[in-house]
């Protein structure tokens, strides 16, 4: 079941930063790069999960996936949402910034040592077998940014809920929907206890569900862009032609 669920996020996550790849080199918009460079280390970090509970868990796949997974990924992502609100220039601050603290933690993480024997068949848990700053790292790097991922989330569903206007309502649902993805891929072990669910069953499930969550989010809110933005060409055309415009969509529509 862990291998299974962490291949499923592998895969999700791998088609997310595809997406968004995609959308990054058509704008060159630096939330689309940074998105894209945050999911790609989502799916490495699930790559070396489902990679050690197949084949057992050594110090190598541990570091990996720490290293990408609990250090790393939420703040690349977290800068997505700062320069799509914030803008370029405190885009570039912020940038800055976390191009340092991944180089400091890249260096920690093949540095530190590894406390303990890591048992081949289950998730290692940092506090059990890395030093004080590397989980620090992690701490500082996953709370703030997802912090500033939910947070971003939710307001801008709350503000493209109180407008009306062609799309917004689902850019208000796809907004909530990352929301909520952010949570559940915090909550860790919120399941852990339920009948027939262990610690890393509770994890992995948490993941990719998380995951799979957010990526809905991002599809359901690129569909609400495309109707807002033709709904916009269409109100900058002159009446006649958006006349004509609408007759042919009537027909196109029932064909």
């Amino acid at each position: 079941m862990v291998a299974g669920l962490a291949f499923v996020a592998t895969a999700v996550a791998t088609l997310f930063a595809q997406a968004t790849a995609v959308r990054w080199s058509r704008s060159k918009a630096p939330y689309q790069g940074a998105w894209t460079f945050a999911l790609a280390l989502f799916a490495l970090a699930s790559a070396a999960l489902a990679t050690g509970a197949s084949t057992k868990w050594d110090e190598g796949t541990f570091r990996v996936f720490y290293l990408l997974g609990a250090i790393l990924n939420v703040p690349w992502l977290a800068l997505g949402t700062v320069y799509l609100l914030a803008g370029r220039r405190p885009g570039d601050r912020v940038r800055a910034v976390l191009l340092v603290f991944s180089g400091l933690a890249l260096g920690v993480m093949l540095a530190t040592p590894i406390h303990g024997a890591i048992a081949p068949d289950k998730i290692p848990v940092g506090k059990e077998h890395l030093d004080a700053l590397p989980r620090a790292l992690a701490g500082i790097g996953s709370g703030l940014g997802a912090l500033v991922v939910f947070g971003g989330a939710a307001w801008s569903a709350v503000r493209f809920a109180r407008r009306r206007a062609a799309g917004t309502g689902g850019l208000a649902a796809g907004n909530a929907l990352i929301a909520l993805g952010t949570l559940v891929l915090s909550s860790g072990g919120l399941l852990q206890g339920v009948v027939g669910v262990g610690q890393d069953e509770s994890f992995v499930i948490s993941l990719a569900v998380g995951i799979s969550i957010v990526y809905a989010g991002f599809v359901v809110a690129s569909g609400a862009r495309v109707t807002r933005s033709d709904s916009a060409r269409r109100s900058t055309l002159p009446a006649n032609v958006r006349g004509s415009a609408s007759v042919s969509s009537t027909r196109v529509g029932n064909l």
